[in-house]
């Protein structure tokens, strides 16, 4: 086991930063109670400008927690609820022949929003299913031969149930490979739960709303900074030993992607930076690693959390002193 030195010089203004995502803890752990280690995993999500696949049950706050991160960074919210007659175009947008100028005009798919919420996304076709591939690789979509750009900081909130399978398609690798991480948000405490029906019972429900902690512009900084945080050579090495070790494993069919392990080394330094820190340690390759994993190993067993379990602690990490 090899023994790291921690550095010395951090890059990133962790402490400036750190007190601008305050405020986004703070509002979004008053509208998602008693989830303060969810709320943390999705504000690295945010950071990392990945995308967030939620696999949990209804009513557990997920669309009020994408509403939450909308207000919070003054973007533009667009919901989706995914059936089987949704279309790609219902997604992406259209060209419509406008009579009177007779030109094509483009009417723009709620993708041209800050923050989608793609509700129940597997219960839609594969085909309209495959029209968020190229929004959430490339922040952009072709429409008629003719590429539309995106926002820069373009965050999918896709969820899924995962108890009624009636109707529903199962999301293609391909398409679980451009989630950063799978988070199951589960049911409340009961100290939580108590506390969401005084809320509920107040007369001055406004005051719930969450307001906006800072613009997209400096949310875009803070992520250009997360891709600045230090990563130790011998944390990549960890880290490709943890890809390979996937791709080895008797149990796993599909191991990490190339695309999978850059998305885990952002979310590390994203989480990083959220411990207030400008470098990455094993650890924070650790704590992401079951949501990374999670949304993109395919098993020969239905246990995949005993299988990331155990290829965890089958690969030894390198130690800071």
């Amino acid at each position: 086991m090899k023994l790291l030195k921690k550095p010395v010089d951090e890059l990133v203004d962790v402490e400036s930063v750190g007190e601008t995502l305050d405020g986004l803890r703070s509002q979004l752990n008053r509208v998602l109670l008693g989830k303060t280690e969810a709320v943390e995993l999705v504000i690295a999500c945010l950071l990392a400008q990945g995308h967030l696949l939620m696999d949990d049950l209804p009513g557990t706050g997920k669309t009020t927690l994408a509403k939450a991160i909308a207000a919070c960074v003054g973007g533009k919210l667009a919901r989706v609820q995914c059936t089987p007659d949704l279309l790609p175009s219902d997604v992406t947008g259209f060209n419509l022949f406008n009579q009177k100028t007779r030109e094509f005009e483009f009417h723009a798919g709620p993708v041209f929003s800050d923050v989608l919420l793609a509700d129940e996304l597997n219960r839609t076709t594969p085909r309209t299913q495959s029209a968020l591939l190229e929004a959430m690789a490339e922040r952009q979509v072709t429409i008629d031969a003719v590429p539309y750009s995106l926002a820069k900081t373009f965050f999918v909130i896709a969820t899924q149930n995962p108890i009624d399978s009636h109707g529903a398609y199962p999301l293609p690798e391909a398409q679980l490979d451009r989630f950063t991480i799978k988070l199951k948000i589960g049911y409340p405490d009961r100290a939580s739960q108590i506390d969401i029906l005084e809320a509920a019972s107040r007369a001055d429900l406004s005051r719930q709303d969450s307001s906006a902690v800072f613009s997209l512009d400096e949310l875009a900084r803070i992520q250009e900074q997360v891709r600045t945080i230090t990563v130790h050579p011998r944390v990549r090495e960890y880290l490709v030993d943890l890809v390979e070790a996937t791709r080895e494993d008797a149990a796993i069919e599909l191991g990490v992607s190339p695309r999978g392990m850059l998305l885990w080394q952002r979310i590390a330094q994203a989480w990083a930076l959220l411990q207030g820190r400008g470098f990455v340690t094993p650890s924070d390759v650790l704590h992401v690693a079951r949501p990374v994993l999670s949304v993109r190993l395919l098993t020969t067993t239905d246990d995949v959390d005993g299988v990331i379990n155990r290829l965890l602690d089958a690969v030894p990490a390198p130690e800071y002193r």
